[in-house]
């Protein structure tokens, strides 16, 4: 068995917003909010996007009609897990039981000692 540092990007609807930092902040505290107490080990932040004419990142959020979709990344470890398949699946899982109907995927595994 082994241990594995599982990342996964969350898709954050933010409603009745005027700029990309206001979604951000509300889709933070919002998902902190589900988060917390309960999984208080997951870590949450903003993610990135390549900008795909000058390849610079820049904060994964778009907003029209005052509605944003933020991208979330949410990190967590899982130990004792049979491979990185069966820590990416643990992870999904009990991140999405506290964050019902938000998209979840995962974008990396890596394994630790």
């Amino acid at each position: 068995m082994s241990n594995y540092h599982v990342t996964l990007e969350a898709a954050w609807l933010v409603r009745d917003v005027k700029t990309a930092d206001d979604a951000i902040g509300v889709a933070i505290s919002e998902a902190g909010k589900r988060l917390n107490p309960k999984l208080d080990y997951v870590e949450v932040d903003v993610g990135s996007t390549f900008c795909p004419a000058c390849e610079e990142p820049f904060s994964s959020v778009f907003i029209a009609a005052n509605t944003a979709i933020v991208g979330l990344v949410l990190e967590m470890k899982v130990f004792d897990a049979e491979s990185s398949e069966h820590a990416a699946r643990i992870a999904k899982s009990v991140i999405g039981r506290a964050l019902r109907d938000v998209p979840l995927a995962v974008v990396d595994v890596d394994e630790f000692e």
